[in-house]
């Protein structure tokens, strides 16, 4: 599905909606999720907020928020988290204020956030549409994070236990997604938020000014 695709699509109201990935752990859902903001018109990132230092490569403000864990907790005790979550010893979360902001705008907006913080997001009741990204086997995901070569022995051990936990919680989600073919899972994720758009309750002002047209014609 092209971009041109996706443009075409009318959507309704001045509120965009809000999407959720999640996935383990060296599944792909961060390089997928940016590749579909980029050919997706009115689809954004929320950048979440981060304890942990930059690793090499990344950018602040472009890959996550850096800030230091006083900081991170300062936000927690404030209420300025959408949803939070400690991640392999390091704090993660996503800004209220931020995703509230885009939303408003009218903006779609997808969080990359991890199975915690999507549970976080359902017992608030926030609409929202749930996507899970599966990596086709155990053994492809432990290759793909082995790849990184950023993890000791240890921390792939425990990255890969939780994996397995994680992948328990993908009943929870509105769709699954395998990650099989970069460029076939990065397809299936574009015609969700397509199809999304379409739904009969965000197209209703659309609608609405189509039928006026009608109604114009008979008057």
């Amino acid at each position: 599905m092209s971009s041109d695709d996706a443009r075409g699509v009318e959507r309704s109201g001045t509120v965009g909606g809000l999407f959720v990935v999640s996935a383990p752990s060296g599944a792909g859902k961060t390089t997928l999720v940016e590749e579909l903001v980029r050919r997706v018109p009115g689809l954004v990132r929320s950048r979440s907020y981060t304890s942990r230092p930059p690793r090499p490569g990344e950018v602040r403000g472009v890959d996550y928020n850096f800030v230091s864990r006083e900081a991170f907790e300062a936000m927690v005790a404030r209420g300025e988290f959408l949803e939070w979550a400690t991640v392999f010893g390091d704090l993660k979360g996503t800004s209220r204020l931020d995703t509230d902001r885009l939303l408003a705008e009218g903006h779609d907006v997808v969080l990359v956030i991890d199975v915690q913080g999507a549970r976080q997001i359902r017992h608030h009741g926030l609409p929202h549409v749930s996507i899970f990204v599966l990596p086709p086997s155990l053994a492809v995901l432990e290759t793909r994070l082995r790849g990184r070569q950023q993890d000791a022995e240890e921390a792939m051990r425990r990255r890969l236990n939780t994996a397995r936990e994680e992948l328990a919680a993908y009943q929870g989600y509105d769709y699954l997604v395998v990650n099989d073919d970069f460029d076939d899972a990065l397809a299936r994720l574009q015609a969700i938020v397509v199809a999304e758009r379409c739904r009969r309750d965000r197209m209703g002002r659309a609608v609405d000014a189509i039928i006026a047209t009608f109604d114009d014609q008979t008057n």
